[in-house]
């Protein structure tokens, strides 16, 4: 019988805990069906004096052993595992790895997984909110903040709060097949592939990186809602020389001012979609684009959704008439 072992902690997102258990359970009567063992789950604290124990079992009369098959980090709703905090948890998920056990993260779960060094230098995902964090403190993990999950053999990451039923699916398909995650997928009414957190990510952008000059030129932009006849009036703008300006921005943003200026315009097309009926044309000249192809081939790039489908899936009145 697989195990699946959920790693607890204070503060943990105990929603997701119950969730996936939940999917697991209905899985495993679908596996019954096809003459195919359940999954076994099991949940784990860390004890007062160290070690981590079983807090819940859902096979309890089974032969218990220490090392399952998959073992998860959920992550929280409320903060981070800090780095001061993360030692015993990250030292215990090493020492399971070393056994043979496959790691898996969702949203800031992710942070404990990266504090045990095995995705230095290797792709991973964490809820898009975190991901200026996550690479201050992670710099050497390839961070693919897009995607809502990414499966590295040993290692699988997922993205946001909810990414937990996309890894849930994920995880039933390596144990226990395509035909049964389909069943689960249908009975749980979850799409079973093809999202990603661009879909849903709004653009934050960094202004706490205390370059007063690239702030300024960022101000300028929102108010302008990304519209500027071209680099160099932006330089001007910040009182800066070209070159130096583009070099600035960059290390102060993540960005170059195009890629930048590209993201307030699409985060405004995004808003002109929800809430009103204008054609996509329309919208495009409204943002800035007189190429409406041009800004359909952006607006996917940047969403990972046509603008069509953004606005079916993300409108008001399209919510309004799924309540």
């Amino acid at each position: 019988m697989p195990e699946v072992g959920l790693m607890l902690y204070p503060d943990c997102q105990m929603g997701m805990v119950s969730g996936i258990t939940d999917l697991f359970h209905v899985a495993g009567r679908f596996a019954a069906e096809h003459d195919r063992a359940p999954i076994r789950v099991s949940h784990w604290r860390l004890q007062d004096g160290g070690g981590f124990v079983r807090c819940f079992d859902s096979h309890p009369g089974e032969p218990a052993h220490n090392a399952p098959t998959i073992l998860i980090a959920p992550g929280s709703l409320h903060k981070l595992l800090e780095a001061e905090e993360v030692a015993p948890y990250a030292r215990w998920l090493l020492d399971r790895h070393a056994q043979g056990t496959t790691l898996a993260s969702t949203c800031g779960g992710a942070f404990a997984l990266a504090a045990t060094g095995l995705l230095a230098g290797r792709p991973a995902t964490t809820h898009w909110f975190f991901a200026d964090e996550f690479r201050a403190r992670f710099p050497d993990v390839r961070l693919e903040s897009d995607r809502m999950v990414i499966d590295d053999g040993d290692i699988i990451t997922a993205g946001g709060l909810m990414a937990w039923t996309d890894l849930g699916l994920r995880v039933v398909e390596r144990l226990l097949g395509p035909t049964v995650m389909m069943e689960t997928a249908r009975f749980f009414l979850i799409d079973p592939g093809g999202r990603e957190q661009k879909n849903y990510a709004s653009f934050a952008p960094r202004l706490t990186h205390g370059d007063e000059a690239i702030l300024k030129a960022q101000h300028w932009l929102q108010a302008k809602e990304g519209r500027m006849a071209g680099v160099a009036e932006l330089a001007a703008e910040a009182g800066l020389e070209e070159r130096t300006f583009q070099r600035r921005f960059k290390a102060a943003t993540g960005m170059t001012p195009i890629e930048y200026s590209q993201h307030l315009r699409v985060g405004k097309a995004r808003e002109l979609l929800e809430f009103t009926r204008r054609t996509v044309d329309q919208i495009a000249w409204a943002v800035g684009y007189e190429d409406a192809a041009a800004f359909r081939k952006l607006f996917h790039r940047i969403t990972g959704l046509s603008p069509n489908d953004y606005r079916q899936r993300f409108s008001t009145e399209t919510l309004a008439s799924v309540a």
